[in-house]
């Protein structure tokens, strides 16, 4: 195991209590935890440079330091990722590094930041702040923390978010030695961009949200360097270059809460260099509460997926996709909660299964289990490339 990252990841704590003590330690609230992941893969790798080891290890660590003043926050989340397969998923980030001054009906906020758009399960179609750490998870739920100056005005007609982000976050992606990957390796050292600012160019977006009654709503507009990258070979054919374009998109997120109703709404319209296309992901996710009068609540979801990209376009897995699944909420002390779902392409058949299950163990430890699976997948389909990465995950995390 890589000692010089295992030191760096328990100077983090000391580095951060230095900071508390110079503060004052009452005005700072600090924890921290670390993951051991196990990935076990149950069948044998596809492409040629992949390691062929059936167990994956990985070990990170993340420390939240929180500062709250009169009229100004802050906070420091440093994150810290070792695997022992695979390079390009060992991570140093900045979650969060940032500080904020609040006003009446305003706050100003500089710094690293992670923020979150969307309301939908299986896909997000309008979550384009940060960066995807494409190499944590296949759902595109892990991010990048994103440089950026964010001002927010607070009015009694809705919530107006600005963001102006002058450093573009690269997109993970598995080395050769990894699973998930695409046939080819991603040369992650040397992308190329449309701008000639590269990743210096300065990315703005504009965020309107507010709710009516029930309906909850959210109007987007941004303008700058896609997260998504095409993948183009080099010189020899033996790897891709990442390509990220110059993108303007809008967006809508909607959701209607009723009784046991939750309708939700995502929609896209991007135009780049190469084509303009619409995309939309919707439906419905209703609640059986106290199930069989116990304390159990079981959730039926279902949503529709489709994205109108042509195929010079990065490349998705949700272009006319149905999504249905099971959400247990099982309301003990234990926190104890199941997600299963079912990914179905109604063109080809490709089919994703996906397994998640939490729960704590004690006060300071919680137990994760995700299992992914593939199938269906012809070789020209999308997903061929990784439908030999069927795995079940193991995490183990300890709080402090």
């Amino acid at each position: 195991m890589n000692t010089n990252f295992l030191k760096s990841l328990a100077t983090i704590p000391l580095l951060l209590s230095a900071l508390v003590a110079e503060t004052g330690r009452a005005s700072w609230d600090v924890s921290s935890n670390i993951d051991l992941t196990t990935r076990i893969f149950t069948e044998d790798t596809r492409w040629q440079g992949q390691d062929d080891t059936t167990t994956q290890l990985s070990i990170a660590g993340t420390v939240e330091a929180r500062y709250r003043g009169e009229a100004s926050r802050a906070s420091i989340i440093p994150y810290l990722r070792y695997d022992e397969t695979d390079d390009e998923r060992s991570l140093a980030d900045l979650k969060e590094a940032y500080w904020a001054k609040e006003g009446e009906a305003f706050e100003l906020l500089i710094g690293f930041n992670t923020v979150f758009w969307g309301v939908t399960e299986s896909v997000h179609l309008v979550d384009i702040i940060n960066q995807t750490d494409a190499v944590a998870d296949i759902d595109g739920e892990d991010k990048l923390g994103q440089p950026m100056i964010n001002l927010e005005l607070q009015r009694d007609w809705g919530l107006v978010s600005a963001y102006v982000m002058p450093y573009f976050r690269e997109r993970t992606f598995a080395g050769k030695d990894g699973r998930l990957r695409i046939p080819l390796p991603v040369d992650t050292d040397n992308p190329q961009y449309e701008s000639s600012d590269e990743e210096n160019h300065v990315d703005l977006a504009l965020r309107y949200s507010h709710y009516f009654g029930s309906i909850d709503i959210g109007l987007s507009a941004f303008s700058g360097t896609s997260r998504e990258a095409r993948l183009l070979p080099n010189a020899d054919g033996s790897e891709l270059i990442p390509f990220y374009d110059q993108i303007d998109q809008l967006g809508l997120d909607l959701q209607y809460t009723g009784d046991a109703w939750l309708w939700k709404l995502e929609a896209i319209a991007r135009e780049t260099q190469n084509d303009s296309f619409n995309a939309v992901v919707g439906g419905f996710e209703y609640t059986f509460y106290q199930v069989a009068d116990s304390a159990a609540d079981v959730g039926v979801l279902l949503e529709f997926q489709y994205d109108g990209r042509d195929d010079e376009e990065p490349v998705t897995l949700a272009d006319n996709d149905l999504f249905a699944g099971i959400r247990l909420a099982f309301n003990d002390t234990q926190d104890t909660a199941v997600l299963a779902g079912v990914g179905y392409d109604l063109d080809t058949s490709e089919t994703y299964i996906n397994i998640e299950a939490d729960r704590r163990l004690g006060d300071d430890y919680v137990l994760e289990l995700r299992a992914r699976l593939f199938t269906n997948a012809e070789p020209a389909d999308t997903s061929y490339a990784i439908e030999n990465d069927d795995y079940l995950q193991l995490q183990l995390s300890r709080y402090f």
